[in-house]
């Protein structure tokens, strides 16, 4: 497995961690990587990706619309979000996803991606999940002392 871990310098607080194989899937899953973003050490948000080189556009809206019938069986049902479709220098380009938020600041997120190469007939699709507490990561960062801030202090 590979594992990749990005600290943004901007931001130092975060810590995005990414888990994928060389190749193929995540062992006895569908997924082919997961991603955690972390706010001082506590995970905030967690993506899985969903890839199949293999698979063709159609197989991986199937997959897709399994995945959101699932969600919406176990979660609710999951309201539509956003609709693109859009074509630049003979690539079309079209996006759908959905969300549930039962409570201010959670929510799932469950986006399509499909891109059509024109010229070349080719197509390739991809889905991710996403689950955000936001609540948590907005809690985190009012506790972020600024830097050169001593608490209690005048600011010195």
């Amino acid at each position: 497995m590979d594992v990749n871990i990005s600290l943004p310098g901007d931001q130092p607080a975060l810590r995005i961690l990414k888990i994928s194989p060389k190749k193929g899937n995540l062992p006895d899953s569908a997924a082919q990587a997961l991603e955690g973003r972390f706010h001082s050490g506590r995970l905030f948000e967690l993506t899985v990706h969903y890839r199949d080189p293999e698979a063709g556009t159609d197989a991986m809206e199937a997959r897709f619309n399994k995945l959101k019938k699932e969600l919406s069986a176990e979660h609710g049902a999951l309201t539509p979000n956003r609709q693109d479709r859009f074509i630049k220098d003979n690539f079309a380009t079209s996006s759908v996803s959905f969300h549930r938020e039962p409570v201010k600041g959670l929510f799932l997120l469950l986006a399509y991606t499909a891109v059509e190469d024109q010229l070349r007939k080719t197509s390739e699709a991809t889905f991710s999940l996403l689950y955000r507490n936001d609540n948590l990561r907005q809690d985190l960062e009012k506790l972020l002392v600024p830097a050169g801030k001593v608490p209690g202090g005048k600011g010195k």
